[in-house]
């Protein structure tokens, strides 16, 4: 069977043309199409609901959708009693070993204080529909809607029009598939379910319904331990409704004879009852949740589905729009062809906006379930033994997952993160006991759905990577962020401040003296990178490093701040003041950069991916070129010294750090690099990052922080308000000197639109959603609601007064 191609250029035009005029009020922006089906998963079309997703590679003969529910992992709850005397008494002698300056002995030490490691996310299984073999395939097109999460295959053969859509529904918990054949010919195929996992499956009722269990256990090894009687249960059924043909059930699978159209439903649900709940013995009903929520499904048809689950999606995404550069007609080019063609040096203003929205439907299709947030691929794996488990490693990746959550205009799913915090912040108070002899509550390098908080290592992991206790005072820093851009007093009392001041009580126990009475952390590591001493000793085990730093100042901030909006615990206000000025200061190094250790040591690796040491810069914000010019200068030219080019997730976070430097031109290259065209998903360092075919983020592998980072940098470079006011267009690239955007939203509760030209805001509003005062600040003349914007500094600044659900109209002034 041949498949050809859709014709190029002219005729290519007028085919997208046509699909434009039967979808419903598309928009051809925000369109991924190809000319063919995957082949494999940086090919495929991706979708989800928050918890279910599917991996669609749309092939002809064989089409395979891949499932995958947020809640299946291997594992059981953790043990938050295990015995960790030996960790316990091994600290002293680290510290001990520190203060001599013998780093290599306290390395290995600090091997003591070490745990398991976190289980791995898991792929539920495959829908496969085998068609019968037809003639030659012309007109073949693949395509993804990302502004109405609709998904559609097309082609033609045997004088047959053959069409499938898909989606994935919230309001209904099902996805949705539907099968066409208009035309000479009907369809004529057969459905059936495999797993990588163990399972059973039957026909009954004209559905087919899959069964199993995950393993209780997956070692760092990669050995999976099955039982029976142990471990994650999950059921997937599916249903041929609306049926225009004939639907036969037959030894655990379903064939399809002669059908000119058929409509899918496919629910799931797994057996997951809480982080804290053995999956085996206290788990919920999957079979019976799942035929749940197929009745329910049922009773809508195929249409009042697609209408449910579009309004739904669109009461999210529709929050935000951008126009980045001039309006200018949408590439005819397959949506690989188009990053090639950037990746060649091609403009391409509208690939931008694309691969901004796509990171915007991806959050909206992966976070939706509370106390599961995304993962390291989001909610999309196809493998058994997923690279670095799929889990959740807290030294960035999981921070930057959520970075856009809040500006991006989706508050609501930050929720998942918000709630998982409150997960780990129970098992970590043990964590904090046993490894640390801390109070509070300590997340390390690594989680899993269990809320695991120990490091990891299991007594013989590189400390570089497994020895890092920050991670629950990083992640707490997003509670702040939360209340900083909702104003939600109720949420900061009740949940938010409980969880800041058990991360702090953990840092303000976990800081020593120095030899000068500076206070620092010891053990201390960087995330993954090393040192080099003056002697040529290598390692990663030091104290006072500046990453620990940062997050410490971050996270005892966010808690005196929060303390004093609540009126509460002003003791705890006063330590903390007391505290911040005793923190060891940044240190500027003999080559004009920040110091990432306490010393001005040597790099073995210079453009190591990994910045941890700014993160005062971004995410954080006590580094700013206005307040600390001189640490912000030091920021800049570490940046420098590492490079341009690194892995996807930290090319996103690079457009970050870089908009925060106010250098738009440099962040908008950092972007551009972020879409370099890979088309290899074997993991790898060396090559740098980039995006695959389908617009996911290459580390490589596949993680998709990197979406996330570089979105969350293009709100930086458009919108800024960590420094009490509303910056417009604080880092606008040269290439985005015309445009405008939608939705917006910055700190202290306002929601933002704007338009620009030449570089001078033009026009805009903003919506108070609290009536707090607001102060804008821009680089041009303006005015806010009448009041004529006065030049301080670099900076014209208008100040006013608002009221809850005001609208304040911008205005630019030539």
């Amino acid at each position: 069977m041949k498949i050809k191609p859709l014709f190029r250029l002219v005729a290519l035009g007028a085919v997208l043309l046509s699909v434009s005029c039967n979808s419903e009020k598309s928009d051809a922006r925000w369109r991924l199409w190809y000319d063919k089906p995957a082949e494999v998963f940086i090919e495929t079309l991706v979708m989800g609901n928050g918890q279910q997703g599917a991996i669609i590679y749309g092939g002809v003969e064989r089409e395979r959708i891949d499932l995958n529910d947020m809640t299946l992992w291997s594992g059981e709850p953790v043990d938050v009693n295990v015995d960790t005397l030996a960790a316990k008494e091994g600290l002293a002698p680290v510290r001990e070993a520190l203060v001599r300056e013998d780093y290599a002995t306290a390395n290995r030490l600090q091997q003591r204080l070490q745990g398991s490691f976190s289980e791995f996310y898991l792929p539920m299984g495959s829908l496969l529909i085998d068609f019968d073999k037809g003639g030659d395939v012309s007109n073949y097109s693949r395509e993804l809607d990302i502004s109405k999460a609709l998904s559609k295959v097309s082609y033609s053969a045997d004088n047959t029009e053959y069409t499938r859509t898909y989606f994935v529904s919230y309001p209904d918990k099902a996805m949705v598939v539907e099968l066409k054949a208009e035309g000479e010919q009907p369809m004529n195929g057969v459905l059936s379910f495999d797993s990588k996992l163990r399972y059973t499956t039957r026909s009954e009722q004209d559905m087919l319904v899959a069964e199993g269990y995950a393993p209780y256990h997956i070692s760092y090894h990669r050995a999976v331990s099955w039982d029976e009687s142990r471990g994650m249960r999950f059921t997937t059924m599916i249903k041929p409704v609306e049926v225009d043909g004939q639907v036969v059930s037959q030894d655990g699978k379903l064939q399809l004879k002669d059908c000119r159209r058929v409509v899918l439903l496919l629910t799931a649900a797994t057996s997951f009852n809480g982080f804290d709940k053995d999956p085996a013995k206290e788990g919920v009903d999957p079979t019976a949740i799942a035929a749940e929520r197929m009745a329910s499904a049922e009773r809508h048809s195929f249409k009042q589905l697609r209408k449910r689950h579009t309004e739904d999606f669109a009461s999210f995404f529709d929050r935000v729009d951008l126009q980045l550069g001039a309006v200018s007609e949408v590439s005819p080019l397959p949506t690989d062809e188009r990053l090639k063609a950037m990746t060649a040096g091609a403009e391409d203003n509208n690939l931008e906006m694309l691969y901004f929205q796509f990171g915007r439907y991806l959050m909206i299709s992966a976070s939706r379930t509370e106390g599961v947030p995304m993962n390291l691929q989001g909610i999309w794996n196809d493998n058994l033994t997923a690279p670095w488990h799929s889990n959740y490693t807290v030294n960035i990746n999981t921070e930057e997952n959520y970075w856009p959550a809040e500006v991006l205009n989706l508050s609501e799913l930050h929720e998942p993160l918000l709630s998982f915090i409150g997960n780990i912040a129970q098992t970590g108070k043990h964590s904090a006991r046993n490894y640390y002899n801390c109070g509070g509550w300590v997340t390390c390098h690594n989680s899993d759905i269990w809320a695991m908080t120990n490091p990891v290592g299991e007594f013989w992991g590189d400390p570089s990577w497994a020895c890092w206790p920050m991670g629950g005072a990083w992640l707490s820093t997003h509670l702040w962020e939360h209340y900083q851009f909702t104003l939600d007093k109720e949420f900061l009392a009740e949940r938010g401040y409980p969880l800041l001041k058990g991360a702090a009580e953990f840092c303000l126990d976990w800081l020593v003296e120095d030899k000068n009475g500076n206070l620092i952390t010891s053990p201390a590591t960087s995330p993954e990178n090393y040192f080099r001493t003056p002697d040529g000793y290598a390692g990663p085990t030091a104290y006072g490093t500046t990453c620990d730093l940062a997050i410490i100042r971050e996270c005892l901030s966010a808690t005196a701040s929060a303390a004093e909006v609540l009126g509460v615990d002003e003791e705890l206000q006063k330590r903390i003041a007391d505290v911040m000025v005793r923190l060891y200061p940044y240190q500027i190094g003999h080559k004009g950069n920040l110091q990432e250790w306490y010393y001005d040591w040597e790099d073995p690796e210079p453009l190591h991916r990994h910045q941890s040491h700014l993160i005062g810069l971004f995410p954080g914000s006590h580094i700013t070129p206005e307040k600390t010019p001189d640490l912000a200068a030091a920021s800049a030219r570490s940046l420098e010294l590492r490079g341009d080019k690194a892995t996807g997730w930290s090319t996103g976070w690079r457009v970050n750090l870089w908009a925060r430097l106010l250098d738009g031109d440099h962040a908008h290259r950092i972007y551009r690099m972020l879409l370099t065209y890979v088309d290899d998903g074997r993991t790898q360092y060396a090559t740098g990052g980039g995006t695959y075919p389908n617009l996911l983020d290459a580390h490589p592998p596949f993680q998709i922080d990197g979406n996330f980072g570089g979105i969350s940098g293009v709100a930086e470079m458009l919108l800024q308000s960590h420094h009490g006011s509303v910056d417009l267009l604080p880092a606008l690239p040269t290439a985005w000197s015309e445009g405008s955007y939608r939705g917006l939203r910055a700190r202290g509760a306002f929601e933002v639109d704007l338009e620009w030209s030449a570089g001078r805001v033009t026009g805009g509003k903003i919506l108070s959603l609290q009536g707090q005062a607001c102060v804008v600040r821009a680089k041009s003349p303006f005015k806010l609601s009448g009041v004529e914007a006065t030049l301080q500094g670099d900076y014209y600044v208008a100040e006013i007064q608002t009221e809850k659900g005001g609208i304040y109209k911008i205005n630019g002034i030539k």
